[in-house]
């Protein structure tokens, strides 16, 4: 990577800037370390266990959130008339129907409004004076989703203040939107370890203050910053598990986090119905991330990525930590020239003694064009892969409304995209498959659009449990895909950015709940033209199926678009930028040939005419030997 002045701390001189050359990571430095070896298969262990902890408190929110599916206001005896007060034989659920109305079309009675009797009425059939007005006395829950209190029950969040919930999940997303950017550029100055802990230690703490909300405002401006310094440890860990892998490991190793966090989705429901009440549940789920406090001591189960320090021209420490890694997969051998110090060797004399830490930013990225186009198309795709799963989501509900059955199908759905992700994309590459996924989420959308009150219910739920399949792993592999083609020095605040458009469109089922889902159709309508749209886009995208990981911004610049159809079916590793081998200034086949066929042309055998040339030619003719030259002219031209 060449330094520029634009970067921290960059080297001035354009002899110095050549010195500081990259070197190529994948191909010299990693295979000497003892690439993807026990060392580094142990630190993809441990980077798991933060992933399982973030999506432990991603997913509360569904239970935070829940609205019971039965709840009324509580009687007020003060509405009732003083008639009533003399009277005893009045059961439970005569008094219920007596001081509360009765809705046929939700089945029960009202959420949000009593009778109020005139105060000298002795009329207490169906047919007597009463007026309704909004409950008086709070509201009568019943057990919510696994919890028996939540954000919702303790502050009394429906009716007229049914808008804090959607507020209240905007407000979580924000924070990760906020934290994917900021904390994603710490990444990429400060190192991914350092922004790990940094993230993992504040959500800790935040999560425990969690517990102790004493108000609908403080619980609000708490969870977004959890959301914040959530989206932390995700972007860290995800970017640190990955620069630590070879080519041939990166999907699994990305694929297995995410099962990871399919388990802890698997898990939140039985944690909640053990804990019962949200404090208790914001208690158990932070406990996951104060026991990972503890790689604060141990730094070998999540050292800093050796890729981005050389990346960055941090030589000593680089070289430091390329040495430990040698050490720790055993390739330092007794008797032999230790590996670790040939690649400190390869890298002295690639870099020179004088070179400084360079660090990049996000808005060098103006004068890029492959970067920013390929940052762009994946953010749109993973805002799409999120944004329509609540299309899908609320066809399922429709077709059942348990909540059980909502969550586990989305959870289901999740494993079997993850599964869907292993077993294609290393075979067919991960630009074909983000293409099929882009297409059967938009035509899943479409046919859920066009022929819903065509269909039976059974196909209308398998529309969209195909479509939640293919809308998540679109949305998984845009992330995967977007970790692999951006460069080391940004990857940072670049995946930072794309993982902040997927939370936009989380955040958009939000905002049709604000508005008590009065533009559902219209954000059906949209997200299913934007996923048809994406498949031009995808098509721009280059191929990084067992491609080396781009450093250096030149790197990610220099990345193409593969064309659509191989020419050799069994070639699957094409390069992402097509050059042709250099012709030599020296070919002795050529030369050979071009001697031969001057050869032949020269042979008087071969010639319509013959040409006689003297074996030396004297300085002075004299008059016979020119008349001699002249007789041999005309014969020669006759």
């Amino acid at each position: 990577m060449a330094s520029s002045g634009g970067g921290v701390g960059a080297p001035s001189g354009a002899t110095t800037t050549n010195r500081c050359a990259q070197m190529d990571f994948e191909g010299k430095v990693f295979p000497l370390t003892g690439g993807y070896g026990r060392y580094n298969r142990i630190v993809v262990v441990f980077s798991w266990f933060p992933n399982f902890a973030v999506m432990l408190n991603l997913f509360t929110d569904v239970f935070f959130t829940h609205i019971p599916e039965k709840y009324h206001c509580k009687p007020d005896s003060q509405l009732l008339p003083s008639a009533f007060m003399q009277l005893s034989n009045f059961s439970r659920q005569g008094y219920l129907n007596l001081t509360i109305p009765w809705v046929d079309e939700a089945g029960g009675f009202s959420h949000c409004e009593l009778f109020k009797y005139p105060p000298n009425s002795s009329d207490f059939s169906d047919n007597a004076p009463r007026e309704r007005v909004s409950c008086t006395r709070g509201w009568e829950y019943y057990q919510a989703a696994g919890l028996q209190s939540n954000f919702v029950t303790e502050w009394d969040l429906v009716c007229s203040d049914y808008w804090k919930i959607p507020l209240q999940h905007i407000c979580f997303m924000m924070g990760w939107i906020l934290g994917y950017i900021f904390l994603g550029t710490l990444c990429d100055r400060f190192g991914r370890r350092k922004s790990f802990l940094l993230s993992l230690s504040l959500s800790s703490v935040l999560g425990v203050c969690l517990c102790l909300s004493s108000s609908a405002v403080v619980f609000l401006l708490l969870r977004l910053a959890q959301g914040c310094m959530l989206a932390g440890v995700f972007v860290s860990s995800y970017i640190n598990r990955l620069e630590l892998c070879d080519p041939p490991h990166r999907l699994m190793v990305a694929m297995v986090s995410g099962f990871f966090g399919v388990f802890a989705e698997l898990l939140l429901p039985g944690l909640a119905a053990l804990c019962r009440d949200w404090p208790i549940l914001q208690a158990v789920t932070t406990l996951p991330l104060i026991l990972l406090l503890g790689y604060w001591c141990f730094g070998s189960v999540f050292p800093e990525s050796p890729r981005w320090l050389l990346a960055t021209l941090q030589i000593p420490t680089a070289k430091k930590s390329l040495q430990d890694f040698s050490s720790r997969n055993g390739t330092c051998l007794h008797e032999e020239v230790y590996p670790g110090q040939m690649a400190q060797t390869d890298i002295d004399s690639a870099f020179g003694e004088d070179c400084q830490p360079s660090y990049r930013t996000l808005l060098e990225l103006r004068q890029t064009r492959v970067i920013w186009k390929n940052c762009l198309i994946l953010s749109f795709t993973l805002f799409i892969g999120t944004g329509i799963q609540y299309c899908f989501t609320r066809n399922v509900h429709s077709f059942n409304t348990n909540f059980y059955f909502t969550y586990f199908i989305r959870v289901l759905t999740g494993a079997l995209a993850c599964i869907f992700i292993c077993l294609s994309v290393d075979h067919f590459g991960r630009r074909g498959m983000l293409l099929l996924s882009a297409i059967i989420t938009g035509l899943s959308s479409l046919l859920l659009l066009a022929l819903t009150p065509y269909l039976r219910g059974g196909l209308v739920l398998v529309l969209s449990v195909v479509g939640l399949i293919f809308s998540q792993a679109l949305a998984m592999l845009s992330t995967f895909f977007a970790s692999e083609v951006l460069p080391t020095v940004v990857r940072g605040g670049c995946l930072g950015l794309v993982l902040a458009a997927g939370c936009v469109g989380m955040a958009a089922s939000s905002l049709m709940e604000l508005q008590n889902n009065g533009g559902y159709f219209l954000h059906h309508v949209i997200f299913a033209s934007f996923a048809v749209l994406s498949v031009l886009c995808i098509m721009l995208l280059p191929e990084t199926k067992r491609k080396p990981l781009p450093d250096s911004i030149k790197e990610g610049e220099s990345q193409r678009r593969p064309p659509l159809f191989l020419s050799h079916p069994d070639r699957d590793n094409l390069p992402l930028l097509r050059t042709r081998t250099p012709l030599s200034e020296y070919n002795p086949d050529n030369y050979s040939r071009l001697v031969s066929a001057t050869r032949k042309m020269l042979t008087k055998d071969n010639l319509p005419y013959r040409i006689a040339v003297p074996g030396h030619s004297p300085l002075l003719l004299d008059s016979d030997g020119q008349q001699q030259d002249n007789e041999t002219l005309g014969e020669v031209v006759s």
